[in-house]
Formats: structure tokens, sequence, C-alpha cells
């Protein structure tokens, strides 16, 4: 038998908050999920609230315990090193294979993302969209399904230290700067260069968040 449609849309929205809430850090890491509670909270039924849920526990999103229980993960700083070492080979390969595809409006692009970027890089959040907008156009650009598949896997799970990438001023004016060198090095066709340069840049993002998530005493090693 079919679900409804509203039941459908209620698990929906139930999912999309608690997401959101889990990846801004609203609900912290080693928070217990209580059913009833939680339930209360969001003014829902728990039969939406368990399929959110079991959708969150199979993206990683929530962990269920042994015991039953459901948490809101640690930050683990070794599992964060890692994420960021895979997307880091994935930035790598895209961006030198963007070299040797990317057309005169493929740079237009770039730049015009680039354009944006400056003009919000006093802003944390518009920064970070127009930053990851730069490289989902260059995944485009490169046009390797399975590279971007499985970059678009690990940048769900980096979503919850994403907005750390970029906290400071100082860090959000070096990604810009690091960007501009990039889209040069892209449209100049160099592809080892740009590779070495997205790798770095990807790397750079995981000292930084893990500078700012150690600083918030949030993760564990």
């Amino acid at each position: 038998m079919a679900e409804s449609p509203s039941r459908n849309t209620g698990a929906h929205i139930v999912y999309a908050e608690l997401k959101r809430q889990i990846l801004s850090l609203e609900l912290e890491p080693g928070t217990r999920i209580y059913e009833p509670a939680m339930a209360e909270t969001l003014k829902v039924s728990r039969t939406p609230l368990r399929e959110a849920i079991r959708r969150l526990i199979s993206e990683n999103l929530l962990e269920q315990q042994p015991t039953g229980g459901v948490l809101v993960p640690a930050l683990d700083e070794a599992v964060i090193s890692e994420l960021y070492e895979v997307r880091a080979a994935m930035e790598s390969l895209m961006a030198r294979q963007a070299c040797v595809k990317a057309t005169a409006a493929d740079i237009e692009a770039l730049n015009g993302i680039l354009d944006r970027n400056a003009a919000m890089v006093q802003f944390a959040d518009e920064a970070m969209l127009q930053g990851m907008a730069l490289h989902a156009k260059i995944a485009e650009i490169a046009g390797n399904s399975w590279a971007r598949r499985f970059h678009d896997q690990i940048s769900s799970q980096m979503e919850r230290y994403r907005h750390f990438t970029n906290s400071t001023q100082a860090r959000r004016d070096q990604a810009l700067a690091q960007h501009r060198i990039l889209v040069e090095t892209v449209a100049g066709g160099n592809p080892e260069e740009a590779a070495k340069l997205a790798f770095d840049h990807v790397m750079g993002a995981r000292d930084a968040a893990l500078r700012a998530i150690t600083g918030r005493s949030l993760v564990i090693t």
C-alpha cells in the first residue's frame, strides 16, 4: 500500500529540519535524540519523526547505538581528515580534466562566480555558497560522471564541517585568492598545476576546519 503524499511530505519536512539542526550544530555532537521530546519540539507525530531518523542514520548524520538509542555523531578528527583527503583527490582529478575541456564560455562562467564570490566575501554563508558553486562548475566542466558522483557523496558528509572552513575573514580572503589562481590555471590549460592547486586548497580547508572545531572542543582525536 502506497504511503499518502501528506505522510511523505511530513517526513521530508522533519528530515530537512533535523538535518539543518545537525549540520548547523544546533544539535551538538553527542546529543541523544529522544523521540517523545523531539516530536513535541517539532510539533509532529512519532511516525514522520522515525522515518526522518531512519533516513539520517542511513546518511551517517545520526548514529544508532547498540542499546537502541540514537545520537548525533561526534566530530572525529580522523574521519574529518579522511573525508577531506578523498575530496581533495576528487577535486584534483576534476581540475586536471577541466583544463583539457574548458571552453571560453566555461571560463567566463567561472569568472562570473569569482565576481560574486568577491562581492560576498565578507559574508560567511554567501561566500561559502559561491565557493561551492565554483567547485561544482569545475566538476561540470570536467565531465567525469563517476568522480562527480563520489564527490557529491563526500560533500554531503562534509556539510557538518564546511562552515568551519570559512569562519574567519582571513580564511575567506585566502580561499577567494586561491579560487582566482585556480581559475587562471584552468584557463591557461595547465592540468598538473591546476590539480595541485585544487588539492592544496581542499587540504587548507581541512586544516581550517580542524582548527576551528578543536578550538570549540567539539572534535575527538
